[in-house]
């Protein structure tokens, strides 16, 4: 028989997170079929309407007979607009009843909120994952591709949904279908879960010196707790100025100015995608006081964090 996935799409859903998951299912059907059937839910059984403005028709509405196969949820940059008791208690008894949960892009978002991801490992779009790590803090979220732990399937959404479908296919066909499948979408190399979502740091800021790479790095992975720009030069075996004077050669910045747009970055992000006070989120970015913050982020956006995330809003 082959296997059914129910993709269940909530409006401003990723047109390219949930197409670029139903046709390597389609392919894999033209070497090997039928291998795959799938149907497109919603809500309420009615058409769906993606960020991109396109719609698309549902075969039927959310809770009708999904039991016994794989439900992937779909969402864009509001996964809990539509979110109410009615969806968490179809979630918690399709969960109950056997069905393989899954979300695509920032589905993991509403399977997470629904109380479907303790205890398992989650990924989602790199975008949203700050603010997600925040919402719910004792998750296991990691920055992967995608992810599959026992009965959860999680996935960045954008091209990852065909790493994942490709690794899903492997793993039930054979890697042989997998590598038929990817060459139809002309794709150079099958990714694993592991590697980045987004541009690694030489890729993105257009260097290729390792130091600088590496205190880059050392900056990213502490934005709650900054380091000072001696302690990232030791972290390098530099002195203070050599690393002012790499940055300034390769980025034009100091590395306080750089780490402070780092900083400021993820502040918007937690601004435009959760509900913490300015106080919070200037917390959470490695800011001692909200004035401070609040002058920091207005001279970058020039708008003040409460003006930024009215106007985000409207």
């Amino acid at each position: 028989m082959p296997q059914l996935i129910h993709f269940l799409l909530l409006p401003g859903f990723s047109a390219m997170g949930f197409i670029s998951a139903v046709e390597p299912l389609r392919v894999a059907n033209r070497f090997k079929g039928p291998s795959y059937q799938w149907r497109v839910l919603s809500l309420d059984g009615g058409a769906v309407q993606a960020s991109n403005g396109m719609s698309i028709n549902a075969d039927g509405a959310l809770g009708e007979g999904e039991a016994g196969g794989v439900l992937l949820i779909v969402a864009g940059f509001e996964p809990l607009a539509c979110y109410g008791p009615r969806l968490q208690q179809v979630l918690r008894r399709l969960e109950h009843e056997g069905v393989i949960l899954g979300g695509i892009d920032t589905g993991p978002v509403v399977l997470a909120e629904a109380g479907l991801l303790d205890g398992y490992r989650a990924t989602l779009h790199w975008e949203a994952l700050e603010a997600f790590k925040e919402r719910y803090p004792r998750l296991q979220v990691t920055q992967e591709l995608f992810e599959i732990d026992r009965r959860r399937i999680t996935c960045a959404g954008g091209t990852a949904s065909i790493d994942l479908m490709l690794d899903l296919i492997a793993q039930a066909h054979g890697s042989e279908l997998a590598v038929q499948v990817s060459e139809q979408f002309v794709l150079g190399r099958i990714r694993p879960r592991q590697d980045h979502q987004r541009m690694q740091i030489a890729s993105r800021y257009g260097i290729s010196n390792k130091k600088l790479v590496k205190v880059i790095g050392e900056m990213q992975g502490n934005i709650e707790q900054p380091l000072n720009t001696q302690v990232l030069a030791d972290a390098v075996q530099v002195t203070r100025r050599q690393l002012e004077r790499l940055f300034r050669l390769h980025l034009d910045d100091t590395p306080s100015g750089f780490y402070l747009r780092l900083r400021l970055d993820k502040a918007r992000q937690l601004l435009h995608q959760t509900d913490m006070s300015v106080l919070e989120v200037a917390v959470a970015c490695g800011f001692e006081s909200a004035s401070y913050f609040t002058r920091c982020y207005r001279a970058r956006y020039q708008r003040c964090p409460r003006e930024d995330r009215l106007a985000r809003a409207i």
